[in-house]
């Protein structure tokens, strides 16, 4: 290949994993300041929880939606939209003179990372058509993904001891601004796709669907009544379905639902972020509220959370382009199960060390996990569906993110009550390794071994019939 077009694709593919990048920080980078944002803005524990999930919860809600708009007018287009909105949100959080303007300025966050973050593996899925070198790119953006997850707790902390929790959201405004050149100066234009439309109902009913869904688990766990806000996710969730059924352009092709490599992928990548994301706010608060931590020895105890993640998902897109997402994926879950049943050792007394085993354990499994889902559930769809698949896979993770966040929060209940806060970590430990020991069947399942996904058959639309 020729070293200019090798130079002109390495920069698509940093530029876009700086949008990655953003994104992934802002998921984590807040939650060694929670108990600081708690004290100076008077927020108790289920508007703490918000400042996490009115950024999660609207990012996964109109994921599917940033995916097909981009479909419909272009990508570039979409993504430097994307990083607009996020940055002018981030001046809106930085300024935030209360916790429900804070949420205000997370949901506006939540907003612009649904537009870019599908757009970005979707300019790399079109850089990068050939399926060898797509599994490599995947396992890079993957791996900038965990470098971010990984730096948003240490630089959280250092950030929030230097400067305070503002400057949190002030470091991305300069940031998105490079973005949005670089997206203009790199990215190839697409032009709009002539008979294609963006589902607003399918959009609407979804958000309403995943944020009533959140609300009732957060209010649950505050010890007040979720009937309402269950019932209204149900309704919401069923009026999606019957939307999608009958739209002429679904946002949610319902027919890729079919195909058991990419169901099986997002259902794996789900249980992957429920319980990583659910463990790392019960790991912030324990190190905070129940060892004493200060946020900035908070950051640098989640690291071995999150070093492995960052170190491990390169390597795991090299593997998943030479023997198929199926061996990492099994390997990944295998580890976790052990790992998720170490909590079951944590004690009020016994330390971090107790602590550490098991979640660096978590953060080497989600390693082993992260590119190979992505490159499963990307590589069942063909090209011209690459948003739209990109948009499901991302909308499984952070919808199940937050849902996580909102039920882990929810059964260790408030750090104060230490006891009860422990139990729950048991708990918690038990229902985790649970749930991927049911991955672990579901990928044994749904994922077929490398040598019949080599296979150059019909795609998942050809195969099925999708309009």
């Amino acid at each position: 290949m020729d070293m200019m077009v090798r130079r002109s694709r390495a920069a698509v593919l940093l530029t876009m994993c700086a949008g990655m990048f953003l994104v992934q920080l802002d998921v984590t980078v807040v939650n060694v300041a929670l108990p600081t944002m708690g004290a100076e803005l008077g927020a108790d524990l289920p508007r703490l929880q918000w400042i996490v999930d009115g950024y999660s919860v609207v990012l996964a809600a109109l994921l599917l939606c940033g995916g097909a708009v981009g479909d419909v007018f272009g990508h570039r287009r979409v993504v430097v939209a994307g990083f607009a909105v996020f940055g002018c949100a981030s001046v809106l959080c930085g300024l935030a003179w209360s916790a429900p303007v804070l949420v205000g300025g997370r949901v506006l966050q939540g907003l612009g990372a649904a537009l870019l973050l599908p757009g970005t593996l979707a300019v790399i899925t079109r850089t990068y058509p050939e399926r060898g070198e797509q599994a490599r790119a995947l396992g890079i953006w993957a791996g900038v993904s965990a470098v971010a997850l990984s730096a948003g707790p240490l630089l959280g902390g250092l950030l929030v001891h230097a400067a305070g929790w503002r400057s949190l959201f002030w470091l991305n405004v300069p940031l998105a601004a490079c973005a949005i050149a670089g997206t203009t100066a790199l990215v190839r234009a697409e032009g709009t796709v002539p008979g294609r439309r963006v589902d607003v109902p399918g959009a609407l009913t979804a958000a309403v669907a995943l944020a009533a869904a959140v609300y009732a688990v957060i209010r649950a766990g505050a010890g007040e009544a979720p009937w309402l806000a269950g019932t209204i996710a149900v309704v919401a969730a069923a009026g999606f379905v019957a939307v999608e059924r009958r739209s002429a352009d679904p946002m949610l092709p319902l027919g890729l639902l079919r195909d058991r490599r990419f169901t099986g992928a997002n259902l794996v990548a789900g249980a992957m972020n429920f319980v990583g994301l659910g463990t790392i706010l019960v790991a912030t608060l324990y190190l905070q509220r129940v060892l004493g931590s200060d946020p900035l020895t908070a950051g640098l105890r989640m690291l071995p959370i999150f070093a492995p993640l960052a170190l491990l998902a390169p390597v795991t897109g090299r593997l998943t382009a030479r023997f198929g997402p199926r061996p990492p994926m099994i390997a990944g879950l295998a580890l976790g199960v052990v790992s998720l049943l170490g909590l079951l050792f944590v004690r009020e007394t016994s330390g971090y060390p107790t602590f550490l085993l098991p979640m660096a354990g978590l953060g080497t499994a989600m390693g082993l996990l992260t590119a190979a889902v992505v490159a499963a559930a990307v590589g069942a769809v063909p090209p011209e569906r690459a948003g739209v698949a990109s948009g499901v896979n991302n909308t499984a993770r952070q919808a199940a993110g937050a849902l996580g966040v909102a039920v882990f929060g929810a059964v260790v209940g408030e750090p104060a009550r230490v006891g009860e806060f422990v139990g729950g970590v048991h708990t918690l430990g038990l229902f985790g390794a649970a749930l991927w020991l049911a991955a672990i069947g579901v990928t044994a399942y749904a994922i077929r071994p490398v040598r019949e996904t080599e296979l150059r058959g019909k795609s998942a639309l050809e195969r099925h019939e999708i309009s």
